[in-house]
């Protein structure tokens, strides 16, 4: 089999393309080295991943490229049966501060992923985001305890189902270009027949994320304890999410392309057994690190939401799935490869 992955030197991406190369298949990576807002962090990560990609097999098809350009996304995908398509602007300040940016990429560059899938039958992994949803998931009641909130609707005790509402709300223009980019994979396999699977994902962390202020929280916190630099809490620390470890979410593809499934969306994150709160999370870190980190709070951010717990009842009753990786291992072991890795993060 002949796989494309768009952003495939990214955090998600390149674990996609790791798992695939183990499987023997013919892997093609389509990336334009982007550093997401200039982050040297995601800079480092790009090149760390494709020297770890290529120091563990071999040379790599590597198109160096941008998802923006139809031309080089059609000749990238000629003969792929599946594209993997990650690539993506990630984070929501940088999309208020550049929102044509945004937009191109996720939307305009989803569009152009899907014309290839189709003139190529080609059939297509998109990773949606739990923002589709907005501000609606606001609208929810929620408990306050001590740590965490929780939603006190016992309607949502299984999370937010795939059926939840996504209109009239505030979305941020990275929810926005999501959702347009979501709902055109949907339209192209009920309009044109094309095999998709929709991945809306909630907080995936693992080894190899190069975590920021803006994007990839939990990896962002184990990095700044580590290297002693300060942290800032938008709202009040008690927000919660469900948190999915990226082999997790490999293996929730790999089970959709293994599947006679035509077409399905799913909400896919840790579910409401792997939860974890910003609070709670400095709890993790500290039993294991022995550290506490330097922390200070400011306002909410623009269109947050305070409790986000994925029901994904559908991808285990559809896909036979559920999460491996329970949040006290998953934060031991992006621990530990942080900490085997730290020259990575300091300041040179």
């Amino acid at each position: 089999m002949r796989v494309l992955v768009t952003g495939g030197l990214g955090f998600i991406g390149s674990h996609i393309v790791e798992y695939y190369l183990k499987k023997g298949w013919r892997v093609t990576i389509l990336d334009n080295f982007y550093s997401n807002a200039g982050h040297s962090n995601k800079s480092k990560g790009v090149l760390y991943n494709l020297d770890h990609l290529r120091r563990n097999y071999g040379e790599i098809e590597l198109v160096n490229r941008d998802v923006r350009s139809f031309d080089s996304v059609k000749e990238a995908a000629k003969d792929a049966d599946f594209i993997f398509h990650t690539a993506a602007q990630v984070a929501v300040t940088t999309s208020l501060k550049d929102p044509r940016t945004d937009f191109e990429t996720n939307a305009l560059g989803t569009l152009n992923v899907l014309e290839a899938a189709r003139l190529n039958d080609s059939a297509v992994v998109f990773c949606s985001t739990n923002k589709v949803y907005g501000t609606n998931i606001n609208k929810i009641p929620v408990r306050e305890y001590e740590k965490r909130y929780a939603f006190a609707d016992e309607d949502y005790s299984n999370g937010i189902p795939e059926t939840f509402p996504i209109d009239a709300c505030w979305h941020s223009p990275y929810g926005c270009s999501k959702l347009a980019a979501d709902i055109y994979v949907q339209d192209y396999a009920h309009t044109y027949g094309l095999r998709s699977g929709v991945f809306r994902l909630s907080c995936v962390y693992g080894e190899r994320q190069f975590g920021v202020e803006d994007q990839g929280w939990l990896s962002w916190f184990v990095i700044a304890t580590l290297t002693n630099r300060p942290i800032t809490i938008y709202g009040d620390g008690k927000q919660v999410r469900d948190v999915l470890f990226v082999t997790d979410l490999i293996r929730a593809f790999d089970s959709f392309l293994a599947s006679n499934l035509k077409h399905e969306v799913f909400n896919l994150g840790g579910g409401p057994q792997n939860t974890l709160s910003l609070l709670e999370l400095f709890d993790f870190i500290e039993k294991v690190s022995g550290k506490r980190p330097r922390v200070s709070f400011a306002d909410w951010r623009p269109a947050d939401q305070k409790v986000y717990v994925s029901d994904i009842r559908k991808a285990e009753r559809l896909l036979g799935w559920r999460p491996n990786v329970n949040p006290s291992d998953g934060v031991s072991r992006i621990f530990r490869w942080t900490s085997n890795n730290i020259d990575l993060f300091t300041e040179s």
